[in-house]
C-alpha cells in the first residue's frame, strides 16, 4: 500500500485529530460508552512522494471508540487518549499510511531500493476553542522501513452549516535526516544504478500545505465525509532528482453508517 494518511490523517488522517476535534465538539453525548461508524472509503494519493502520477484506492473506513478513551480511526489501527476533555485530547497510537515506493513505480526509479509499508508510533495533542483547532502530531518508524520520524502541526477553523461542517487551515510537515534521505536521497551507489545524480538530504520542512474537509449528516446513522490536503514540497524534498512535482495531493472521501 501507498501513502495518504500521513498529511491527513488523515484522513482520518489527512490531520485527522484536528477533523476529530473539530466534528465532535457538535456532537450530542451518546448513551453508549461504545461509537462504531463503518463504511466504504476512496483515497487519492501521489505513486510515491514527489510523483507526478495519482494513484486512487478503494479501502474501507473505520470511526470506532470507547468512551473517548480507545479508538480505532482511520489509519490509526489501535490508539489511547491519554487526556482527554470537551474540547482536547492527547495521547499515542499504531498508524498506518500508504506511504513507499518501489522501483518499478516509474522508469526513473530503476536501480533505487524499494520503501515498503510498515507502522508507526504516533504521538498526538488537539484542542478546539471555539471555531478553532489546533493540532499536532509526531510519526516514527517502528519497523525499521527507513521512513524515520516526521512531525506535523495544522490549524482549522470549522463553520457548521446545518448539516454540513466544514473546516479548513494550514499546516507544514517536517522530516528528519532519516526520512529524506529514504525517499528523496541519492547515494553514490545508488547514482550509479539509476543513472541519477548524486543527491544529499538533510533534515528540514518536508512540505507546507493546506486542509480541507467537509463532512455532512444526513441523519443520525449516516455521514459522508470529503477530504483534501493540498501541499507543495520542500528543501530536500523539493530539490530531489527523484521528484517530478512539488504539488503534493492527497485526497478521501466516504460514507459511514454509525451503529
Amino acid at each position: 500500500m501507498k501513502r495518504t494518511f500521513m498529511l491527513a490523517a488523515a484522513v482520518c488522517g489527512f490531520a485527522a485529530a484536528g477533523f476529530a476535534g473539530a466534528a465532535h465538539a457538535d456532537e450530542p453525548q451518546a448513551a453508549s460508552d461504545w461509537k462504531i461508524s463503518v463504511g466504504p472509503g476512496l483515497y487519492v494519493f501521489p505513486k510515491y512522494p514527489g510523483s507526478s502520477q495519482i494513484q486512487v484506492l478503494p479501502f474501507p473506513v473505520q470511526d470506532i471508540s470507547w468512551k473517548d478513551r480507545v479508538f480505532s480511526q482511520g489509519p490509526d489501527v489501535l490508539g489511547v487518549n491519554a487526556l482527554a476533555g470537551e474540547n482536547y485530547h492527547a495521547g499515542a497510537s499504531l498508524s498506518f499510511d500508504f506511504q513507499s515506493r518501489k522501483s518499478s513505480d516509474d522508469a526513473r526509479l530503476k536501480g533505487l531500493p524499494d520503501v515498503h509499508v510498515g507502522p508507526k508510533l504516533r504521538l498526538f495533542a488537539d484542542y478546539t476553542w471555539w471555531a478553532f483547532t489546533g493540532s499536532a502530531a509526531i510519526y516514527r518508524d517502528i519497523a525499521g522501513t527507513g521512513q524515520g520520524l516526521t512531525a506535523m502541526a495544522d490549524l482549522f477553523v470549522s463553520a457548521p452549516l446545518g448539516k454540513l461542517l466544514l473546516s479548513a487551515g494550514p499546516g507544514v510537515t517536517w522530516a528528519n535526516a532519516a526520512y529524506t534521505q529514504t525517499f528523496f536521497g541519492v547515494n553514490a551507489q545508488e547514482s550509479a544504478a539509476s543513472g541519477l545524480p548524486q543527491y544529499a538530504t538533510h533534515s528540514g520542512l518536508r512540505d507546507v500545505h493546506f486542509n480541507v474537509n467537509a463532512l455532512y449528516k444526513f441523519d443520525a446513522h449516516w455521514s459522508a465525509n470529503v477530504a483534501a490536503v493540498v501541499g507543495r514540497l520542500q528543501k530536500s524534498a523539493a530539490g530531489s532528482p527523484i521528484t517530478e512535482r512539488r504539488l503534493d495531493l492527497n485526497g478521501m472521501a466516504s460514507v459511514l453508517y454509525r451503529f
